[in-house]
């Protein structure tokens, strides 16, 4: 027996006990999850094609890992105009072990996974009533100082410096910018639009959020030449 689901814009044949990568599902490993948008489904000779959807089919699955994919490197260069721009993108990617194709309307049974190191550690803070802010927890997490401005990628000395001379001392600071915000420093810093081509306020969320810093790895690649 095997089905064939849309998920994230894509569709997948898909039978018990196969692995497929499709776009990002929130949850943590071994968490349950159900895809309902079923296109067809095929069982011995016998097959049902919805329309567009079969309504009492759902594919049940378990969340694998979370992972990235390759970086896709986007290059742009005027000639004779003294200007390129070179940006980098990874789409963020959930792996799933398909683990049953239910039929007759049943539903799976949502179960949920170990939480991630991140979420243990604010839930036992949480216990002893010591609740700590995202930044915190980023750093007790990674062991990152969420003062450090130049780990957000595209942050060098001298724009650290314009920064901390106009208040902006740590990651929370960038995180709460909204478009006006970026405008507004981007104009007063003369930032030349580095902020939101190298995507400062993501950046930082994801700091704040215990992810590893976009610059080490940036780095650690041009060091070794390959991709992350």
């Amino acid at each position: 027996m095997f089905a064939v689901i849309k998920t994230g814009g894509k569709q997948f044949r898909v039978a018990a006990n196969d692995r497929i990568t499709v776009a990002k599902i929130e949850g943590n490993p071994g968490d349950t999850v159900a895809f309902g948008s079923v296109l067809m489904l095929t069982d011995g000779e016998k097959s049902t094609i919805g329309a567009p959807f079969l309504g009492d089919i759902t594919v049940a699955g378990e969340i694998v890992e979370q992972a990235r994919g390759e970086k896709v490197i986007a290059f742009k260069k005027r000639r004779r105009q003294n200007s390129k721009r070179k940006r980098g993108f990874r789409a963020e990617l959930t792996v799933v072990r398909i683990t049953d194709i239910l039929t007759g309307g049943k539903k799976p049974e949502m179960k949920k996974g170990e939480a991630a190191p991140v979420a243990l550690k604010a839930g036992s803070e949480a216990v002893k009533g010591k609740a700590a802010p995202k930044a915190a927890k980023a750093e007790k997490a990674e062991g990152l100082d969420a003062s450090n401005l130049s780990l957000i990628s595209g942050v060098g000395p001298t724009i650290e410096k314009k920064l901390r001379a106009a208040g902006i001392t740590s990651w929370n600071d960038i995180a709460a910018w909204t478009e006006a915000d970026v405008a507004k420093w981007d104009e007063e810093l003369k930032l030349r639009g580095r902020a939101t081509r190298e995507e400062w306020v993501e950046q930082a969320k994801e700091l704040l959020a215990g992810k590893p810093p976009r610059a080490k790895a940036d780095q650690a690649e041009l060091a070794s030449g390959e991709d992350y």
